[in-house]
């Protein structure tokens, strides 16, 4: 796997509560001990917005973990699917999880995995399309930073696109609002997608079992340590801010 570790720290928490090697999670919030990860046919790469590295709520590298070919991603850009894998692909056999202004639910309601065709329609081989498929993306971010890793890569439009119809919204709750019913986190999106394709319905509960044992965990800390997850956040934008910042200023010498 590939990570690009965020090397802040969580503020208000005692000095011992190092962060774990895994899933970059201080050990409060760390549930990866025990997981063992699946051997699968396709591959799973999240692209995940430099913003959205919550150290807190954060599920990328946590859903990565549960794959044994899964490669996580930071930044907001790359040149082609080729640059992110590090190897010739052919974008035809990737499918990447972008909802837009499409719904499911009104484009094939009776399926929980819709595959869309190049006029944003229901493909009519469906079964087909996802048998052929080498790997699938998920985009790691808010619905606006999703927007924007979509809008700055075009390449994407030569990857199959999927949308997902869930029966239940995201187990966030009232933790992370999403903006759609739809809107799901990286884990809940990659715990569905793999195991249709896969057609093995244990990915999905091992996955949603890690993911409720990782929100309980933070709700008992959240009480127990006030504030912890808002001052690590803003620490973590104003540094994105700077970063940009200094980018740009080299751009302009």
């Amino acid at each position: 796997m590939a990570w690009m570790a965020d090397t802040l720290s969580m503020n208000n928490l005692p000095a011992d509560d190092a962060e774990c090697a895994r899933c970059g999670k201080i050990a409060p919030l760390c549930v990866c001990a025990d997981i063992m990860p699946f051997e699968t046919r396709v591959s799973l790469v999240i692209l995940q917005h430099p913003q959205e590295q919550d150290k807190a709520l954060g599920t990328a590298r946590l859903a990565a973990l549960h794959f044994n070919k899964a490669t996580v991603k930071v930044g907001l850009s790359w040149a082609s699917l080729s640059k992110v894998l590090g190897r010739a692909a052919d974008p035809q056999r990737w499918a990447i999880l972008y909802l837009g202004s499409a719904r499911a639910e009104a484009l094939a309601p009776d399926r929980d995995l819709v595959v869309l065709d190049k006029k944003g329609q229901a493909e009519e081989r469906q079964a087909s399309v996802l048998r052929e498929l080498e790997g699938i993306i998920v985009l790691d971010g808010t619905w606006a930073q999703a927007k924007a890793l979509w809008w700055r890569n075009a390449w994407m439009l030569k990857c199959r696109r999927v949308l997902l119809n869930p029966s239940h919204p995201s187990r966030y709750g009232n933790l992370r609002k999403e903006a759609r019913r739809d809107g799901l986190s990286t884990i809940e999106s990659a715990a569905m997608l793999m195991s249709r394709i896969e057609r093995r319905p244990e990915i999905e509960q091992t996955l949603l079992e890690s993911f409720s044992r990782m929100l309980e965990q933070y709700r008992a800390l959240r009480k127990t340590t006030p504030g912890f997850d808002r001052d690590a956040g803003a620490k973590r934008n104003k540094r994105f801010g700077q970063a940009k910042s200094m980018r740009r200023r080299r751009l302009r010498s």
